[in-house]
C-alpha cells in the first residue's frame, strides 16, 4: 500500500467538509487475541477508518508485537496506520530500531509520547534517552526529516503530572512547535472541557487539528477503573444514568452508544474534524455509534467477500483468490503484491501466475513458532539457558505420533499449524469430528470447508456478501497422505466423477483429474451477477505446495536437532508424502468423507448406478462410521 501522511488526509476531508473518524487498538497478550485484532481489523476496513492506531507498551514491552501489527495492518488490510512510540525507559538505540523499521515497512505516520513506565516500576530518563514527548518529536524531524507525520497527545483535562493547565497547554504548544502535525486528545466525558481546551489552544497559537478522543463505556466496572486511572471527570448526568443499570452489562453498553452518539453530535456541531474512537480492541459499540450518527451504511456493516479484503494498492477491486492461502492471507498478498490488477469477477486465465518467488514467502509471515530457536534452548532475561516447549509437544518417534498433531490441532488442543496461524477456523467446527478422524488415521488436513447449499448471506457462521443474499460451497479438504494412501485414494475417486483431485509431491510429481478452475465458493444477490470469489486452481496449486512443504521443514521439522529421529522422521514425510486437494462438486448431498471412511475401514469404492451423482452411497460401505 502507498501511505499518506495523516495530516494531508485530514487536510482533505476538511477542505470537502466531510467529517472522518479513526480506530485505536493495542497488542493483545495471547496469539489468539492477536488473530482475533487481525479478524476484526478486515472486518473494521469495511467502515473505512480514515486511520488506525497501534498502542506501544509502557516501556517499550509490546515493541516487537506493535511494529508487526502496525506493518500487517498497513500492508496487508491496507489500514492508513499511526504506531505510537514512546521514550520512557528506551534507549536512542531502540527508538532507532523502531523507527527505521516503521519506515522500511511504509509506515508513515508516529505518534509520540513520553509515556508511562512498565507496571511496578518509576518513570526514569534513560541516559541519552528523552525525558519528553516534545524531545522524541524533535528528534525525529532532526533525524527523518519530513518523512513521518507525527502526532501528539493532548490532555483537556491537564496531564496527571502537571501543576496547570495553563502549564500544560504551553508543553503542549512545544511539542507543535517541535514538529507535531496534529494532536489527538486523552478520553473525557465532558464536552465543555474539550470545547474550553480547544479555545485555549487557539489562543496561544497552537492552531494544527485537534481530534477528540472518545471512549464508549462497555462495562461499569471498567468505565469506573479506567476513569479513576485516567483521572477523568464524569458528568454528575452519567454517573446518576449508570447508577439504575450498573449491573447489567448490555444496558451499560446500549447507554454507552447513546452517550458517544450524542458526545459526538456535539463535537462535530462545535467543528472538530474527525473523531478518534478508543476501541479497547472491540467493535461493536463503535460500529453502532458510527451508524447513530448515519457515518456509515447497512451494507458496510456486513463482509463484502469471505475472506479479509484489503485497501493495499488497488487491491479493493480484488474479488476472487485461491483457496490455498486461506489460512495464510498475508503470505498470498506479499506473494501477489507485484501484480498490476487482481482478478475481478472470475480467476481467469493466469497459466503463468506472477506470483513472487518462494524466497519471498517469509513476507508472508513465516517465523519459528515458540520452542523453535536453537531446537527449543533460550536465553532468559539473565543470559540463563532455558528450554522453551515445542508447541506441537515432544519430539515424535512415529508418524503417528506426527498424526496426533494435527488431530489435536483440529480437536482444539493445539492452537496453531505451520499452514495455520490461528485454531480451526469457525466454518470447520460443524465438520470437526471428521476432520479428527482423517488425521488419526494419517490423511492430515490444513484446509477444509463444508458444502453450503444455499444458506442466507447473513448467516453468522458462513454468511458473506451482505443482505438479501444466498451463498454456495462445495466441500473442500486438502491435506498431506502417504504416497500408499494417495494411490488407494485416487483409485477410489476413478469411480466418483463428481470428485476431482490433484496431488503433488515436494518434487513436482503430479496426479489429477482436472486442469482447469473450479469455483468452490459462490454467492447469488439481486440484481448482480454470480459472485464467486474462491476457486481451486491448479496452476496456483502448484506454486502453493513449494511454500507448504517449506512451511513443515522450516516451522517443525527444524525445531528438532539434524541427528534426532524426530527430524528424520519429518524429513521422510516431507520427502515423500503428497499434498493433495479434493472437492466434491456434489454439493447438495455428497459426502466428501465417504472415501476416507471407506479406506480405514478396507472397503472398495462405490459401486455406481447409471443416476449417481457422486459419493453419496456406497453398496461397500454398509454402515462403517468415524
Amino acid at each position: 500500500m502507498t501511505s499518506m501522511k495523516i495530516i494531508d488526509k485530514i487536510q482533505k476531508k476538511k477542505e470537502s467538509n466531510t467529517p472522518f473518524y479513526s480506530f485505536e487498538y493495542f497488542p493483545p497478550k495471547t496469539m489468539e487475541g492477536v488473530q482475533n485484532l487481525y479478524d476484526r481489523l478486515g472486518r473494521m476496513l469495511l467502515f473505512e477508518p480514515l486511520f488506525i492506531d497501534i498502542t506501544w507498551g509502557a516501556g517499550g514491552s509490546t515493541s516487537a508485537l506493535t511494529l508487526e501489527i502496525a506493518e500487517k495492518a498497513q500492508n496487508v488490510c491496507g489500514l492508513e496506520t499511526m504506531m505510537h512510540l514512546t521514550c520512557t525507559n528506551m534507549p536512542v538505540s531502540e527508538i532507532v530500531y523502531a523507527l527505521d523499521k516503521a519506515k522500511s515497512t511504509g509506515i508513515r505516520n508516529i505518534l509520540a509520547l513520553r509515556g508511562d513506565p512498565p507496571r511496578g516500576e518509576e518513570w526514569k530518563k534513560i541516559e541519552g534517552g528523552f525525558a519528553y514527548a516534545a524531545d522524541l518529536v524533535r528528534f525525529i524531524r532532526e533525524k527523518y526529516g519530513d518523512y513521518f507525520c507525527i502526532s501528539v497527545a493532548g490532555y483537556p483535562e491537564g496531564h496527571s503530572d502537571c501543576v496547570s493547565k495553563e502549564e500544560d497547554i504551553r508543553y503542549l504548544k512545544e511539542k507543535v512547535d517541535a514538529g507535531a502535525d496534529f494532536i489527538i486528545t486523552q478520553l473525557f466525558y465532558d464536552c465543555d472541557i474539550f470545547c474550553e481546551f480547544v479555545e485555549k489552544c487557539r489562543s496561544v497559537g497552537i492552531n494544527c487539528p485537534i481530534i477528540p478522543g472518545i471512549m464508549p463505556i462497555q462495562t461499569y466496572a471498567g468505565f469506573i477503573r479506567m476513569t479513576t486511572l485516567s483521572k477523568t471527570k464524569v458528568p454528575q448526568y452519567i454517573m446518576d444514568n449508570l447508577e439504575p443499570i450498573k449491573d447489567n452489562d448490555e444496558e451499560v453498553k446500549k447507554y454507552g452508544v447513546r452517550l458517544c452518539v450524542e458526545m459526538s453530535k456535539r463535537l462535530l456541531d462545535f467543528g472538530v474534524e474527525g473523531l478518534h474512537f478508543y476501541t479497547l480492541n472491540l467493535e461493536r459499540s463503535v460500529r453502532k455509534v458510527l451508524k447513530g450518527l448515519q457515518l456509515v451504511t447497512p451494507d458496510q456493516l456486513s463482509p463484502f467477500l469471505p475472506w479479509a479484503q484489503s485497501a493495499a494498492g488497488n487491491r479493493l477491486k480484488e474479488e476472487v483468490r485461491p483457496i490455498f492461502w486461506q489460512n495464510r492471507p498475508r503470505s498470498y498478498i506479499a506473494r501477489t503484491g507485484s501484480w498490476d490488477e487482481f482478478p475481478n469477477g472470475r480467476w481467469g486465465d493466469y497459466r503463468s501466475p506472477a506470483f513472487g518467488d518462494l524466497s519471498d514467502y517469509h513476507l508472508g509471515g513465516v517465523t519459528p513458532p515458540p520452542g523453535a530457536a536453537n531446537n527449543n534452548n533460550n536465553t532468559n532475561a539473565t543470559g540463563d539457558s532455558v528450554v522453551v516447549p515445542n508447541i506441537y509437544g515432544d519430539s515424535p518417534q512415529s508418524e503417528q505420533e506426527i498424526y496426533n498433531v494435527f488431530a489435536s490441532y483440529c480437536s482444539g488442543n493445539i492452537k496453531r499449524l505451520p499452514w495455520n496461524d490461528a485454531p480451526l477456523s469457525l466454518e470447520s467446527e460443524n465438520i470437526k469430528e471428521q476432520l479428527v478422524f482423517l488425521n488419526k488415521n494419517g490423511f492430515l488436513t490444513i484446509n477444509s470447508q463444508p458444502a453450503i447449499n444455499g444458506l442466507p448471506s447473513t448467516d453468522k457462521q458462513h454468511g458473506w456478501g451482505g443482505k438479501n443474499g444466498i451463498v454456495y460451497k462445495k466441500a473442500y479438504i486438502e491435506f498431506f497422505a502417504s504416497p500408499e494412501n494417495t494411490l488407494k485414494l485416487i483409485d477410489y475417486f476413478k469411480k466418483c466423477p463428481m470428485i476431482t483431485y490433484h496431488a503433488v509431491n515436494r518434487k513436482g510429481d503430479s496426479k489429477t483429474n482436472t486442469k482447469g478452475t473450479n469455483a468452490v465458493t459462490w454467492g447469488i444477490f439481486p440484481g448482480k451477477e454470480i459472485i464467486q470469489p474462491t476457486v481451486v486452481d491448479h496452476n496456483s496449486f502448484m506454486v502453493w505446495k513449494d511454500e507448504a512443504f517449506a512451511l513443515w521443514e522450516t516451522q517443525w521439522a527444524s525445531t528438532y536437532s539434524p541427528s534426532s529421529t524426530s527430524r528424520t522422521l519429518i524429513d521422510s514425510m516431507i520427502n515423500n508424502y503428497y499434498l493433495i486437494n479434493i472437492v466434491d462438486n456434489n454439493f447438495i448431498n455428497g459426502n466428501i468423507f465417504q472415501p476416507f471412511i471407506d479406506l480405514v475401514n478396507n472397503l472398495s469404492s462405490p459401486v455406481l448406478s447409471s443416476s449417481s451423482n457422486g459419493i453419496q452411497s456406497s453398496t461397500t460401505s454398509n454402515t462403517a462410521s468415524i
